[in-house]
């Protein structure tokens, strides 16, 4: 079975030695995505709904070079700073997989790699 990776770019990659999603059969498995453009800027700000919003647009770009859709998605995981502002980011997760339901996680942590990260979300898809 072929593997293939697929980067961002990202000079952490290297130096933690991770894909940001990694392609084996029909198997895809995106890494913890976090809320930051190509240029390190974070988008959303303090807005739980719009970090996970561009997460999940972030996480569907890579899947699409992966040959995949977010139709494919069979579990997300969530790692939230602020569980008491699930329903922010819930919508925002429904936005996009109300039709889909795939298995998911959300589960708080006392913090992220950066404090103005408030969500990271990691993805399983499978093609079919």
């Amino acid at each position: 079975m072929e593997r293939i990776n697929y980067s961002s770019g990202a000079k952490w990659e290297d130096i933690v030695g991770y894909s940001r999603a990694v392609k084996m059969g029909n198997l895809i498995e995106v890494t913890g995505t976090v809320a930051v453009d190509d240029n390190n800027n974070l988008i959303g700000g303090d807005d739980a709904y719009e970090q996970t919003r561009f997460i999940i647009q972030k996480i569907e770009q890579v899947l699409q070079k992966a040959g995949a859709s977010l139709k494919d998605v069979v579990r997300t995981r969530m790692f939230v700073t602020d569980i008491s502002r699930w329903e922010e980011y819930g919508r925002a997760h429904g936005d996009f997989f109300a039709s889909i339901k795939p298995c998911t996680t959300m589960v708080e942590v006392s913090k992220l790699i950066a404090p103005e990260y408030l969500v990271e979300i990691e993805a399983t898809a499978v093609i079919s």
